[in-house]
C-alpha cells in the first residue's frame, strides 16, 4: 500500500499530464486533418482540445508546486542565510495556500452553479461541471502539493539542512 502511495505521490501528475496532452495532440491533428484534407470540422473537436488544455495547465500548476518550478523572483534568496531562505519558501507557500483556498472555494461554488442549473457544453451535449471541474481538481492538488512543501521545509529547518530550491529554468 505504501508503495503504491509512493508511485502514485511520484508520478500523479506526470501521468495526468501525459493523459491530457496525448488527447490534446491526437484530437488537434484529427481536426486539422478532417478541416485541410476533408474540408470539414466538427464542434466537439474544439472543445476537447480547449477543455483538455485546460485540465493541462491547472494540473501543471500542481507539478510546478512540486518541483518548486514556478515562476519566481529569487535573487533576495541569493543573499540571505540559509534560515532566512528556509522561513522566505515558507511564507511565500503560506501565501499560496490562502490563494489557493480561495480559489478552491469560488471555482468549486461555479460548479456548483453549473450542477444545479444542469448547463451543458456546447458542441459535445455533456455535463459542463466536468469540465469546470479542473480549477478544483487543479487547485486540490496545489493544495497538496503546498502541505508536502511546508512540511519539507519545515523538517529541512529543524534539521538544519538547506531548502529544497527547486529546478531552475535557466541556469
Amino acid at each position: 500500500m505504501r508503495n503504491g502511495f509512493g508511485v502514485l505521490n511520484r508520478d500523479l501528475e506526470k501521468w495526468a499530464l501525459l493523459a491530457f496532452y496525448v488527447i490534446l495532440v491526437v484530437t488537434m491533428a484529427v481536426e486539422v486533418l478532417r478541416r485541410e484534407v476533408f474540408s470539414y470540422s466538427s464542434v466537439w473537436g474544439e472543445e476537447i482540445v480547449r477543455y483538455a488544455f485546460i485540465y493541462l495547465a491547472w494540473i501543471a500548476a500542481a507539478a510546478a508546486v512540486r518541483e518548486r518550478a514556478h515562476i519566481r523572483i529569487d535573487v533576495l534568496f541569493h543573499f540571505v542565510p540559509q534560515r532566512i531562505k528556509s522561513l522566505l519558501y515558507i511564507f511565500g507557500d503560506l501565501v499560496m495556500v490562502f490563494v489557493a483556498v480561495l480559489a478552491l472555494y469560488w471555482s468549486w461554488e461555479t460548479v456548483q452553479v453549473s450542477l444545479k442549473f444542469g448547463s451543458v457544453t456546447d458542441g459535445l451535449r455533456l455535463p459542463k461541471f466536468w469540465f469546470l471541474m479542473a480549477v478544483p481538481i487543479g487547485f486540490a492538488l496545489v493544495l497538496l502539493r503546498l502541505a508536502q512543501s511546508l512540511a519539507r521545509d519545515a523538517r529541512d529547518l529543524i534539521h538544519g539542512r538547506p531548502p529544497f530550491e527547486g529546478n531552475k529554468l535557466f541556469d
